[in-house]
């Protein structure tokens, strides 16, 4: 009984396998000859933007020209694989395993059936694949697994990376060559070859004098940042080149500059805090206050909340008499 259902099975892999391949090929075709409207419309769509001196607009329209370009030969390369594994059909029904010269050709179409939307025919040759080989080697040729037997073009073809700046410029340069169009490519080139700083994590590079001439002081920061900021780099350098001048005295005006630094942190600590006392206790007694409001509030909502619930109580045990 179990040979008849493997008889049974196989023939029905076959004929389900043979439907959905000729069911592929024939849309690939159809989708090939729309795909090549729009990319003629396209086309000219884009030298009509760089006759009109548009080149920005060319820049971003050329990427999806390219987009198309890549599925179109990709489909053209799907459509020489599905004829080729319709014709190997018999050999498929009667190996358990795949057989080396199909690998390449059913590893890309598992490949790119969840890729194509537009041919969904795939993806139930894919199930049937899953249904014969088992799903470790449908996996592994999803996953371009090390082995795995997928095309190199396929997987070009069909990836979704940005495609490079000299891409963009061949394929601008041939649409401004089948349309005769004197095109000056030297600003689009120049374009393509600078490098676009990402500015999403803000600034990387300061300065170190910005810095440091906007680094105030700790100490007189809340009180008068302008007579506590620190020495700017060039009267850094300044002291520095001095040095080597004047070593003894430059050791003189140190020591007097760095009295003159504590006295003037001094001073800047020094200042009167009757005012901010003032104000504190102010603010601590109208907190109070409000306190002491709420929590009589309180206490007047509880108490009415006690003579409600007492009165509530009385009626309920008067009513409770009258039906005695």
């Amino acid at each position: 009984m179990s040979l008849l259902n493997q008889l049974f099975n196989r023939g029905v892999l076959g004929t389900r396998c043979k439907t959905c391949l000729n069911l592929a090929i024939s849309r690939i075709k159809l989708l090939q000859n729309k795909r090549d409207v729009q990319l003629k419309q396209m086309c000219k769509e884009i030298s009509q933007f760089l006759q009109a001196g548009q080149e920005a607009i060319a820049r971003i329209r050329v990427e999806h020209i390219i987009r198309e370009q890549n599925i179109w030969a990709a489909y053209e390369i799907l459509e020489l694989f599905c004829e080729f594994v319709l014709a190997r059909v018999p050999i498929i029904e009667n190996q358990r395993e795949c057989p080396s010269e199909l690998r390449e050709a059913i590893a890309s179409i598992i490949f790119a059936a969840p890729r194509c939307s537009d041919v969904p025919d795939l993806l139930h040759v894919k199930n049937l694949f899953t249904t014969k080989y088992g799903k470790e080697f449908v996996s592994a040729a999803s996953e371009l697994r090390p082995d795995s037997g997928v095309n190199r073009t396929i997987i070009e073809k069909l990836s979704v990376t940005a495609p490079s700046g000299e891409v963009k410029l061949k394929v601008l340069r041939e649409i401004a060559e089948e349309y005769n169009i004197a095109w000056d490519s030297s600003k689009t080139e120049a374009e393509f070859r600078k490098n676009h700083e990402d500015l999403l994590g803000g600034a990387k590079q300061l300065s170190a004098g910005v810095t440091l001439s906007h680094t105030p002081s700790r100490n007189g920061s809340n009180n008068s940042p302008s007579r506590t900021t620190e020495p700017s780099n060039k009267s850094v350098h300044d002291k520095q080149e001095y040095k080597q001048l004047e070593a003894p005295s430059l050791s003189n005006n140190n020591s007097a500059l760095n009295i003159n630094e504590i006295e003037q942190s001094h001073k800047n600590n020094d200042v009167p805090v009757g005012d901010a006392q003032s104000e504190t206790r102010f603010q601590s007694s109208d907190v109070l206050e409000k306190a002491r409001a709420a929590i009589a509030s309180a206490d007047r909502a509880s108490a009415a909340a006690r003579a409600a619930a007492a009165l509530v109580q009385n009626s309920f045990a008067s009513l409770k008499l009258e039906g005695k």
